[in-house]
């Protein structure tokens, strides 16, 4: 990108950041953290508990939907994936305590993505997001992701276990498929050269493999093979798992964890949040498969967390990263 380019990218996505009150990041930046009422045998509460961002304190429209402040140009919009994370944080409330404004609450939220679905061009059906954004390059709206994918149809099927609603089922059938497609037939999987199989969670290329997005999304195919029983969720998911233990050593740098892999010269380092996340996400991860190796890898993770110096040194490294490329 342009030094042009770079500052009118920083003049439009700075706002969200630096500004007083609230932003969008004010939905995302909860304190990661597991779910101990999550079973990996049965579709049942969510992984993680989503607890702060079910009591979200931002905007709603009339419809009791949050929306999320992106200030500047973009401002207030629908995020197809926070109303998602909403859903599920108050469904667990709902199966944790019987409050029934929670399950009202969770019900309202897949009840919108049942309206909002929407068809893709290759004729696949699709949460997107209608305003544009920058990662690597400008996401052009309408435009969707892995991610919003995975937490939808999670989502959806804990919807329909909870009512027997046949609406929530067809939908979450529906959106299923862009998760059994590759990215050339308008799904969101890709496969590398060395076979792995990826979930992405922003459509770029090359694909970025962001770790947060695949793991997230990677739920959402084995609560489909938990709740259908589904050959291809289990083929899916079973390969997913290969590709993360096999490349989760690539995310680790020593001292921290990666967001991506980039195809930069320079590395994006996970910021504190991202990469609490990554430890959260590795312990579901491990808990749903009984490997070992991935609880292993959150250990070490943790570990960087307790040493002074790394966190600086990952907030330096990403910052010289964003100001180099996004």
């Amino acid at each position: 990108m342009s030094v042009r380019g770079r500052w009118n990218y920083y003049r439009r996505i700075l706002p969200a950041y630096i500004g007083r009150g609230r932003s969008q990041l004010t939905f995302w930046h909860e304190t990661p953290e597991l779910n101990p009422r999550a079973s990996s045998t049965q579709l049942g509460e969510y992984y993680m508990s989503f607890r702060e961002k079910a009591d979200y304190a931002g905007d709603y429209d009339a419809a009791g939907i949050p929306m999320l402040d992106y200030r500047g140009k973009i401002g207030l919009q629908y995020n197809p994936i926070a109303i998602a994370q909403w859903g599920l944080g108050n469904y667990n409330w709902f199966r944790e305590a019987g409050d029934e404004d929670r399950m009202r609450k969770a019900l309202n939220a897949a009840d919108w993505l049942i309206a909002n679905l929407e068809q893709n061009p290759r004729g696949l059906w699709v949460w997107n997001h209608h305003f544009d954004w920058e990662y690597r390059e400008v996401l052009k709206a309408p435009w969707y992701s892995g991610l919003a994918q995975g937490q939808g149809v999670s989502l959806l099927l804990r919807a329909y276990a909870l009512t027997s609603d046949e609406k929530y089922l067809h939908v979450a059938e529906m959106a299923f498929v862009s998760l059994t497609k590759s990215i050339a037939e308008g799904g969101v999987l890709f496969e590398d050269a060395e076979g792995n199989l990826w979930i992405e969670e922003y459509i770029v290329d090359p694909p970025t493999h962001i770790l947060n997005g695949f793991m997230w999304s990677l739920w959402a195919v084995f609560d489909y093979w938990l709740a259908r029983g589904d050959a291809t969720a289990k083929e899916i998911f079973e390969r997913g798992v290969k590709t993360l233990i096999g490349n989760v050593a690539y995310f680790d740098t020593g001292y921290w964890s990666l967001y991506e892999q980039s195809s930069t010269r320079r590395r994006m380092l996970a910021s504190p949040f991202y990469h609490r996340l990554h430890i959260v996400q590795l312990r579901v991860m491990a808990n749903l498969t009984r490997d070992r190796r991935l609880a292993d890898a959150a250990d070490r993770w943790e570990g960087y967390t307790q040493h002074r110096g790394n966190r600086a040194r990952a907030l330096i490294a990403k910052s010289v990263f964003k100001l180099l490329y996004y």
